[in-house]
C-alpha cells in the first residue's frame, strides 16, 4: 500500500484487499523473525494498511504508530488487537513525512514497511526525501527493516496492463507514465540507503511464484487481484465499459501461464528485503 498517485480517492477497500491480497500481511514474515525486538522499543510501521502486518510484532514491543494514506485502511487498522501494545493509526501521505510532527520526533528504535515501498517510492521526486525523513526521525543505533517488491517482480502482469491500454487506445508513453509500481534492484536500493547514511546490513532480492486464491477458494482470483493492484492504470479508460473490456483481455492474456493443471492460478513474485542502521 502506501500513497496513491490521485491523494482524494481512495484505491483501496479492506474487504476486496483481505480477498485480493491474503498473502500481502505475510510477505515479510522472515524478515520479521530475524530483527531483535525489545519490549521498549517504538516502532514506525509506514504503508500499515490494514494493520495486520503489525500484528506481527506489535506485541513484542511497546509504541506502535502506523501511517498510511487509505482511510479505509486505517479505519480498519484501529480496530485489530495489538497484543497490550500501545498503538496510533493515522492518515498520512507517506511520501511527506514531513508534514506530520510526531513522525519526524526522532524518537523511533525501529523503522517498518511491508508491502508498500513499491508504491510509495513510484514518485522520484520524493523518493530520496523520503528515505532521508526515515533517517532522520530514527533513533542512532536504530533499525530500519522493510519488504517490497523488487526488480523482476511479476513481469507478466506489467506487460498484460501495457498491452491491454494500448489495444483500449492509450499511447504507450501515457500507459507508462500512469504505471503505480517502482521495483528496484537491490543494488539500487543498497546506494540510495547509504547516500542518505544508513549501513545496509542485509538486502537481498528472491523469487517465489504466489497463488492467487480463486473465487472458488475464497479469494479474489486473478481477476480481483489485477482489478485491485491496477485500478489507477485502468482510471485512464472513461467507462466502466472500457475497464471491464481491458481486464478480461489481461485475465484472458495471463490465463495459460498463470494457471496450473489443477486450476490454481499463480503470479511471479519477486521480493526485496532489507536490513539496515542508522549509526
Amino acid at each position: 500500500m502506501g500513497q496513491i498517485q490521485n491523494p482524494v480517492k481512495d484505491y483501496w477497500s479492506t474487504e476486496t484487499y483481505a480477498t485480493a491480497v491474503p498473502f500481502a500481511p505475510h510477505l515479510a514474515d522472515t524478515l520479521v523473525q530475524s530483527i531483535e525486538f525489545d519490549r521498549t522499543d517504538r516502532v514506525l510501521d509506514i504503508g500499515c494498511g490494514d494493520g495486520k502486518f503489525t500484528t506481527s510484532f506489535a506485541p513484542s514491543v511497546n509504541y506502535v504508530l502506523g501511517v498510511d494514506s487509505s482511510p479505509s485502511m486505517i479505519n480498519t487498522a484501529k480496530t485489530l488487537e495489538y497484543g497490550g501494545a500501545a498503538t496510533d493509526f493515522r492518515v498520512v501521505d507517506c511520501r511527506h513525512l514531513e508534514e506530520d510532527a510526531e513522525v519526524m520526533n526522532g524518537n523511533w528504535d525501529k523503522v517498518t514497511s511491508n508491502a508498500a515501498f513499491h508504491w510509495i517510492l513510484k514518485d522520484p521526486s520524493t523518493r530520496i526525501s523520503k528515505l532521508e525523513n526515515i533517517f532522520q526521525s530514527m533513533k542512532p543505533g536504530g533499525t530500519f527493516f522493510f519488504e517490497m517488491c523488487g526488480h523482476g517482480n511479476a513481469p507478466e502482469k506489467v506487460t498484460a496492463f501495457m498491452f491491454a491500454l494500448v489495444n483500449q487506445g492509450v499511447p504507450i508513453e501515457t500507459a507508462e507514465a500512469m504505471c503505480p509500481w517502482f521495483y528496484p534492484s537491490d543494488v539500487y536500493m543498497k546506494n540510495i540507503l547509504e547516500s542518505v547514511g544508513f549501513q545496509v546490513k542485509k538486502i537481498e532480492l528472491y523469487t517465489k511464484k504466489q497463488e492467487l486464491k480463486t473465487f472458488e477458494n475464497g479469494g479474489g482470483g486473478l481477476e480481483g487481484f489485477m482489478r485491485l493492484i491496477g485500478a489507477q492504470m485502468l482510471d485512464i479508460l472513461d467507462s466502466e465499459e472500457r475497464k471491464n473490456s481491458a481486464i478480461e483481455q489481461i485475465c484472458r492474456m495471463l490465463r495459460y501461464g498463470t494457471t496450473r493443471e489443477d486450476g490454481s492460478q499463480w503470479i511471479t513474485h519477486v521480493g526485496l528485503r532489507c536490513i539496515a542502521v542508522k549509526p
